[in-house]
């Protein structure tokens, strides 16, 4: 059952997370917190999202804050190393953060930067870390993602591309192109049919994220009707939604690859003490904000006023009303 918005804004919290580094463009995260009944839930779609997307983080919030988690079939879960797209002389630096980490995740492609960029980076990571796979958001042509890919497999091997191109067929063609394995993330999460890559044979894993597919639920839907892996990732969450991200890896049937919720090192404060990984691994529990960190990384009032208004529209999506504004 959906909450009335009188008691959803009754227990908000609005914060926001200093970060290390600059990621996805920002150095500051904000985002959303609702202490309810069952736990806490997250609420922390990227500001340019609309209404119509965020509704789907909204519907993950309420059911980590109004429902159980779901019966767990692990206890820890194997996290990979988030590595931004910085110069490769601060990647040892990232990797001391993630204690264990045998997979580094890497940032490829950012505007701005080179291919060269890229292959430094993942060398430097490659000498500390012994699988690597990397991530370009969608930033290459097909062609392109071929040429990246042979220059960035010249001193080793990769376990994976992550969303090389934006589209599905651009994925299937790059697919078709090299022997590396395809992740898709974008062309799940941002889809108005999670499978339909799935089902065009453009991906060799599943990269699924809790909040943008609506819930731990939605999201264990999705993994019982696909026969790729999958991996669980962050969307840039805060130490509560990690948890969740924990409970969806945890209860999968099967999980066979690292998982990239060990992005919690990337923020200079949380909202409740990092979770620090142990042999490369990070506990499956419940987290609690602490009330005197809640109240340190409290948003401004207008930033506050801001989410409400965020949290009014996204919940008379639900609802099936059309959003303010």
């Amino acid at each position: 059952m959906t909450p009335t918005l009188t008691d959803l804004l009754d227990r908000l919290h609005v914060v926001a997370l200093p970060m290390r580094v600059r990621f996805r463009g920002i150095t500051v995260r904000e985002l959303a917190l609702i202490e309810g009944p069952a736990g806490w839930g997250e609420f922390g779609p990227f500001l340019e999202y609309g209404p119509p997307e965020a509704a789907t983080w909204l519907a993950s919030a309420i059911e980590a804050a109004y429902s159980a988690p779901p019966a767990v079939r692990r206890d820890r879960i194997p996290i990979n190393a988030t590595v931004p797209a910085v110069a490769a002389a601060q990647v040892p630096e990232v990797l001391a953060r993630f204690p264990g980490a045998r997979t580094a995740k890497v940032k490829v492609a950012e505007p701005g930067q080179t291919l060269a960029d890229d292959v430094a980076r993942v060398n430097a990571v490659r000498a500390v870390v012994p699988t690597v796979r990397v991530d370009a958001n969608g930033g290459w042509t097909v062609d392109e993602a071929v040429a990246a890919a042979a220059a960035l497999t010249a001193d080793g091997p990769l376990e994976y591309l992550e969303q090389p191109c934006r589209t599905v067929p651009e994925l299937a063609e790059l697919r078709s192109r090299t022997a590396i394995p395809i992740a898709a993330d974008e062309s799940i999460r941002k889809a108005d049919d999670p499978l339909h890559v799935v089902r065009a044979k453009a991906a060799d894993i599943a990269v699924v994220k809790v909040a943008p597919l609506g819930g731990v639920g939605p999201l264990l839907d999705i993994a019982a009707q696909i026969d790729i892996p999958i991996v669980v990732s962050s969307a840039l969450d805060s130490a509560v939604g990690i948890a969740r991200g924990l409970y969806a890896a945890a209860a999968l049937a099967r999980l066979e690859h690292a998982c990239g919720l060990g992005t919690g090192g990337l923020f200079v404060e949380d909202i409740a003490a990092p979770l620090v990984p142990v042999d490369g691994h990070l506990p499956v529990a419940p987290v609690v904000p602490d009330p005197d960190r809640l109240a340190a990384l409290a948003a401004s009032p207008l930033r506050r006023q801001w989410w409400v208004e965020r949290v009014t529209e996204c919940l008379q999506v639900l609802e099936g009303g059309r959003p303010i504004g």
